[in-house]
């Protein structure tokens, strides 16, 4: 948009002298030339080029501001790792991010950035230990928790012994999931430095379309990029925040429950739609109506996908009208269903989980199966637990351990550790934290979002036209005689919006009451209900005031702008001093106080506009320079 203004617009519309505005439009018509597209809060463009020495570089050019670009970086770092087995990291800035590709043969495309929106958090805080981000708030934290002594009391510690110490600290600190000032950085990182809700939001738009993803090769650095270029050297030189050891292993084995109470996350149970969690559920169990089984070779698969099941519980996921037991039976013949005693009752399982179940649970095969069947299973447990995770929704400890008759609890947190498990308050209606499939989680997610979508359509422009006026009392024609109870009514919403005063009585009220009268309000002062508060002078004959009601002040607090600096006297403090003891009339102040009257009226409304001091009525305000009745 800029880039069509003339010169004459952006000096007259952003107060630019000539030569700041002529350089301001060289800059983004350069810009132009370089990516087709200048980047905006509805396009962001994926940029390319190969540096000095031939490696790629991938630039992301965006005006959302360091904390966003912070959380997508370390996301970025952690994909380029996974998805190309590449180590790099990326710089950010409040003007976009660079990442260097210095393995790379050829650059991934624009689709590297776009993270899925649900794998945003997970990313972020695997990443954010490894980073110097991390390190050198730890540092900082660590100083303020006194765990980094001074040589000699009184006297600075060098920064670069300052950083050594917090490495060295980091490393032995890393061995204990529940060290406070490990968790006060991934609070403090995620909570005050990074905006991962923000980005979040930024990839949804763009995951739908809302916001434009523009992805450009150029020869060279455009000018965006060249700023970023210069960020990447100077952000290099504190990259020795990061931990001593094994930048992977500095994942540090973190308490993520711990870290959730510090964050004061929300919890899903009242996000999740209870009738979107039933049908994933029925999906994920074979119990829906497009899920069941319509064949025993059918059958078979799900007891491959589901795990063991009870007649009953294989009768409830096959067609109506079908015998499943018959089907098992036809499957135990062909050797691809056992039958075996699990939990105190009789239970199918495929056959090739036979050597599964016997290692986790102490299950006894039947006889004749294949040994292939009978081979031993390491981390048989955990595996069975894991697939009754990424068929269920939302379970708790006590449900596995009824149904399997063991004591899950380490194998849970084990999982949960690898990252295929999640734990928290999720299932709506429940009343205990539950575990779920990291998977599931996602699903979840987005069924519950498609419900949401479903039950709140996007309205246009012309809705929010005719919405805003209503919504604001200036469409609506009041009955004759509703006077002062209408001005009640419109004054509430009003509450603490502070505006200048003439605004008020001119605009505002008129039309909003309809046929208007000052004696309203002044009606409503003099009786106590209505307060007023200064809020800014505006010159010297007029300022901002804000309107209470009297009961609501108190919880409403002062309005912004509010206790203003003054530039103190003699006569405010005089004039605070006798306030105090009681409300006085004017003429009271130039009795008892002994300055000139033009000076104690000067102080007087600078109080007034600092918010210190009102008046029980609103006829001062008409003619503030006039003199004050009390």
């Amino acid at each position: 948009e800029a880039v069509d203004m003339t010169q004459a617009q952006l000096e007259a519309g952003y107060d630019l002298d000539p030569l700041a505005a002529r350089n301001l439009l060289d800059y983004l018509r350069e810009q132009q030339e370089a990516t087709r597209v200048v980047p905006s809060d509805r396009s962001i463009v994926v940029e390319r080029f190969r540096d000095e020495i031939g490696d790629w570089r991938l630039c992301i050019l965006s005006p959302y501001g360091g904390r966003v670009h912070a959380a997508w970086g370390l996301a970025l770092s952690a994909r380029l790792r996974d998805r190309f087995g590449l180590e790099s990291d990326a710089i950010w800035s409040d003007d976009g991010i660079i990442v260097h590709l210095p393995d790379a043969d050829e650059p991934p495309g624009a689709e590297l950035v776009l993270v899925e929106p649900d794998e945003v958090e997970e990313l972020v805080v695997g990443e954010l230990g490894a980073s110097a981000l991390f390190g050198s708030r730890f540092r900082e934290n660590a100083g303020r928790a006194l765990l980094l002594p001074r040589a000699y009391p009184g006297k600075r510690t060098p920064l670069w012994q300052q950083r050594l110490k917090a490495q060295n600290l980091l490393e032995v600190a890393k061995r204990y999931a529940e060290f406070p000032i490990i968790l006060e950085t991934y609070r403090e990182c995620l909570r005050d430095v990074l905006d991962v809700p923000g980005l979040t939001t930024l990839l949804r738009g763009l995951h739908s379309r809302e916001l434009s993803l523009v992805e450009v090769e150029t020869p060279t650095a455009s000018p965006f990029a060249s700023s970023l270029l210069f960020d990447y050297v100077a952000t290099y030189m504190y990259e020795g925040d990061t931990p001593n050891a094994e930048r992977r292993a500095a994942a540090l084995s973190l308490d993520r429950d711990l870290l959730r109470e510090l964050l004061g996350q929300d919890e899903l149970r009242d996000l999740i739609d209870a009738d979107a969690l039933d049908q994933v559920e029925a999906d994920l169990q074979h119990r829906s109506t497009r899920t069941r089984a319509d064949s025993a070779d059918v059958l078979a698969d799900v007891l491959r996908r589901v795990g063991d099941l009870s007649v009953a519980e294989a009768q409830a996921r096959v067609v109506e009208g079908a015998d499943a037991e018959g089907w098992l039976l036809e499957l135990a013949a062909a050797r691809r269903a056992a039958r075996v005693r699990m939990a105190g009752e009789e239970r199918w399982i495929a056959a090739d989980d036979a050597g599964l179940y016997r290692d986790a649970l102490g299950v006894v095969p039947p006889g004749g199966l294949p040994e292939v069947f009978l081979a031993d299973t390491p981390d048989a447990l955990a595996k069975v637990l894991a697939r009754y995770a990424a068929t269920h929704g939302p379970f708790t400890t006590g449900e596995v351990q009824e149904r399997y008759r063991v004591d899950p609890a380490a194998v849970l947190r084990e999982l949960e550790r690898g990252g295929s498990l999640v734990r928290g308050e999720l299932r709506p209606g429940g009343s205990e934290r539950e575990w779920c499939d990291t998977d599931v989680l996602r699903r979840l997610r987005r069924a519950s979002l498609a419900v949401l979508r479903k039950e709140i359509e996007a309205v246009d422009q012309r809705a929010l036209a005719q919405f805003l006026p209503s919504w604001q009392g200036v469409d609506r024609h009041p009955p004759a005689g509703a006077g002062v109870d209408r001005l009640r009514e419109v004054l509430v919403p009003l509450q603490g919006l502070a505006l200048p005063i003439e605004v008020w009585e001119r605009d505002v009220l008129p039309r909003r009451c309809g046929a208007y009268s000052p004696t309203w309000l002044d009606a409503l002062c003099a009786a106590g209900e209505i307060v007023w508060v200064g809020a800014g002078a505006l010159g010297r004959a007029s300022g901002r005031v804000a309107l209470y009601f009297r009961d609501d002040a108190p919880v409403l607090g002062p309005p912004p702008g509010g206790r203003a600096e003054l530039a103190e006297v003699p006569e405010h403090e005089a004039i605070r001093e006798r306030l105090r003891r009681s409300p006085c009339f004017f003429t009271d102040l130039l009795a008892e106080l002994p300055a000139a009257p033009e000076l104690l009226q000067e102080a007087l409304w600078d109080l007034v506009w600092a918010g210190e001091v009102t008046n029980d009525a609103w006829a001062p305000l008409r003619a503030p320079r006039q003199t004050l009745a009390r």
